[in-house]
Parts: C-alpha cells; sequence; structure tokens
C-alpha cells in the first residue's frame, strides 16, 4: 500500500504541472489576441468621394396657381324680332374674321316692307313735288292780289308739310334696311366661337345671345398671388405657365388686380398667353387650370450637388467630412435647384468639404475611406477595365 502511494504522487506532480503550464500558455495566447485586436487599425465603413460647395447664380422664381380664361369675351346676339333663323354657318372653336356672316334669318317679311317703305317714299316725293310746284306760283301772285296772303300761307304750309312727309318716309326706309341688314348676323371682332345656342328654325326675340366668342382668340393666365408677394411681380415681367397636360408656354404679365380678395388675401395677375394659345389645336383651353412661375432675375446662392443631400424623417441632410476622416451629419435647408444642383439656405459653410458618392449609405459618425473624383471618362474606362 505505502508503495502504491509512492508511486502515485509523482504522477499528480506531473499532471498538476501539465494544468499549470497550459493556463499559463491559454492566459497568454488570449491577452495576446485582445492586444492584437486593440493595436488594429479600425475598418473603413464605405470608400467615398467629397466636394466643397460652389457659388453659383440662380433665378429668381415665383410659383403660382390660376385658370385660364379669355382676354375678353364677346356676346353676338339676335337684333331681329320674330324672325326665323335658317342659317348657321360657323361652329364652336371656328375662327372667325370681324364681318363674317355666322347666322342668317328669314328675310322675306322684311323685303316686303322695304318694298312698302320704298314706295311710301315715291308717293311722298310725288305729293312734294306738285306742293312745291303751288306754293312757287302762290310765290309769283304774292304781289299782284290775285291770291290772298292766307291762301299764299297755305301752300306755303303745304310744301313744308310734303318735305316733312318725305323725310318721314326716307326714316321708315332706312328703318326697314336696318332689319334687313339686321337678318345676317355678323362677328363683331376676329375671334373663336366658344360657345352657340343658336338653331335653324328657332325664331329668336331680340337680345337672344346666339354665340359667344373668344375676342381675337386671346386668352390669359390669371395667377392667385398672396399680397405679401405682388411686391415683387411687375408689369411686362416672364411668367413660365404649365397647362394641366404638361404643356408650357410663356407670357407677360399685363397688369395686376387693384385689389386683393378679403377672403383668400390673395390678388390676381394677369398673364397674356402668345397670341395663338386659343386656337383649336392649342393646349390651353379656357376655363383649365394652370401653374407656372414668375421669373424675377437672378442671385448668387451656395450650392451643392443633388447626390450628395439625403432626406431622412422628412428632413434634409448632407454628411461634413471631418480632419479624422469621420462624419458628421449636418441639417440643412434646401432652397432653388438649378440642373442637378441645390441651394443650401442655412447650415453650411462655403469651405465645408462634404461627402458625394455614397453620402444615402452613411451613418452619423462613420468612418470613410476618401479617395478622388474621377473624370467621366476615366471613371467608364476603369469600368471597362475591371469587366475584362
Amino acid at each position: 500500500m505505502k508503495t502504491l502511494k509512492s508511486n502515485l504522487k509523482p504522477v499528480a506532480l506531473a499532471l498538476l504541472a501539465v494544468l499549470v503550464i497550459g493556463g499559463v500558455a491559454w492566459y497568454a495566447t488570449s491577452h495576446k489576441a485582445v492586444d492584437d485586436k486593440k493595436t488594429a487599425a479600425p475598418k473603413p465603413a464605405l470608400t467615398v468621394t467629397v466636394v466643397k460647395p460652389s457659388t453659383a447664380s440662380l433665378p429668381l422664381t415665383l410659383t403660382a396657381n390660376g385658370n385660364v380664361a379669355a382676354w375678353q369675351e364677346a356676346s353676338v346676339s339676335s337684333e331681329s324680332n320674330g324672325l326665323r333663323l335658317t342659317e348657321v354657318r360657323v361652329n364652336v372653336g371656328d375662327t372667325v374674321k370681324a364681318g363674317d356672316v355666322l347666322a342668317v334669318f328669314s328675310a322675306d317679311t322684311v323685303n316686303a316692307d322695304v318694298a312698302q317703305a320704298r314706295a311710301a317714299l315715291l308717293e311722298a316725293q310725288a305729293t312734294a313735288a306738285d306742293a312745291v310746284a303751288n306754293a312757287a306760283r302762290a310765290r309769283t301772285l304774292k304781289d299782284s292780289g290775285a291770291l290772298s296772303a292766307q291762301q299764299i300761307s297755305q301752300y306755303n304750309t303745304a310744301e313744308q308739310t310734303a318735305n316733312a312727309r318725305i323725310a318721314s318716309a326716307q326714316a321708315a326706309l332706312a328703318t326697314q334696311q336696318l332689319r334687313l341688314k339686321y337678318t345676317k348676323v355678323v362677328a363683331p371682332d376676329s375671334g373663336v366661337i366658344s360657345a352657340r345656342t343658336a338653331t335653324v328654325g328657332a325664331v329668336s326675340a331680340p337680345g337672344t345671345e346666339l354665340f359667344r366668342m373668344i375676342r381675337q382668340g386671346r386668352l390669359e393666365w390669371r395667377a392667385e398671388v398672396v399680397a405679401q408677394d405682388l411686391r415683387s411681380i411687375v408689369p411686362g415681367a416672364t411668367a413660365l405657365v404649365k397647362a394641366a397636360n404638361g404643356s408650357e408656354t410663356t407670357g407677360k404679365v399685363r397688369m395686376i388686380a387693384p385689389t386683393v380678395d378679403q377672403q383668400t388675401r390673395s390678388a390676381l395677375v394677369y398673364v397674356d398667353l402668345p397670341q395663338n394659345a386659343g386656337s383649336k389645336e392649342a393646349p390651353f383651353k379656357a376655363g383649365m387650370f394652370a401653374s407656372g412661375k414668375f421669373e424675377l432675375g437672378a442671385s448668387q446662392a451656395l450650392t451643392v450637388p443633388q447626390q450628395s443631400i439625403v432626406v431622412r424623417d422628412g428632413f434634409s441632410f448632407v454628411f461634413r467630412l471631418t480632419p479624422d476622416n469621420h462624419v458628421a451629419q449636418v441639417k440643412v435647408q434646401p432652397g432653388r435647384r438649378a440642373g442637378d444642383r441645390i441651394e443650401v439656405v442655412g447650415g453650411l459653410q462655403a469651405d465645408t468639404p462634404v461627402v458625394l458618392r455614397g453620402a444615402g449609405f452613411l451613418n452619423d459618425g462613420d468612418l470613410v475611406h476618401v479617395v478622388a473624383e474621377q473624370p467621366a471618362a476615366a471613371a467608364v474606362a476603369v469600368a471597362v477595365a475591371a469587366a475584362k
């Protein structure tokens, strides 16, 4: 028994030594790995390019909404009384000139009245000729005493009455001729027919509207502008108007309304559209909604490429590059746009480098690797070489 115990003692000591050595080795290895991790360089989150803001001249514009309307509308009405409409020569959308015949009424009754008035005039002229001759003879006998003064006065009165009847007959004939003229409805001005209520066979009363036309085919954009922006708009300013179908045209401010609406606190700005805007093929129609912007000149602005701005949670941000190649998220206020550049109204200095490519994948405080921006041709060559 003593021999067995004496033999196990060296074995136990050997095992203990192995455990101690193994623990020391594990401790040294684990601490070396930790030290290696501490001394290893941090890995960048992304490779990016940077750019500095630049100053550019951007146009000053003022956006507004409004309706397209006719510059002036003309109402073409009937001036005949109790006549039947026999012919309608134009329809909605037709372009007419001043004096063109638009519709024709039946003239049979009027022609008969004209003939009767002309006959009455001939009768009055014949009666007047006899009265003039009698008055002339009476005046020659005035000094002879053959006729009394009363008789001579009666002859003179008959002459004047006959001449008055001639004038009355002439006026009646002119009235009937005017009625005959009114049997043809003519355009009061050049323009485009915008509405038609004339119907063949209808008997219209005087003053009944038959047609409505856009005078000279001119349209205007009536933009609604709030009161505080009115002072920046002057007559003659240029406005770019965009129709609901996407078509655009350029107009000029004709006038600004002298009053402001008490409910909306806005005033109408009248913008003349091109002369052919009201034609049948033109994209603008009276009554349609249109948006637009007034061009008010230009001003200097601090701009950055659109690619460098990141929108998160409804706000705009750029990533500023720090000296230790980390990025800091900076909230900015965007303004006007010009091509692929956006104005930065506030939150950024002119000499601050911001991330250009890769900004959308970064977070605040990320470490980045900065490379130079390659020209477009060089970038294409690099991509082709990489593909091969």
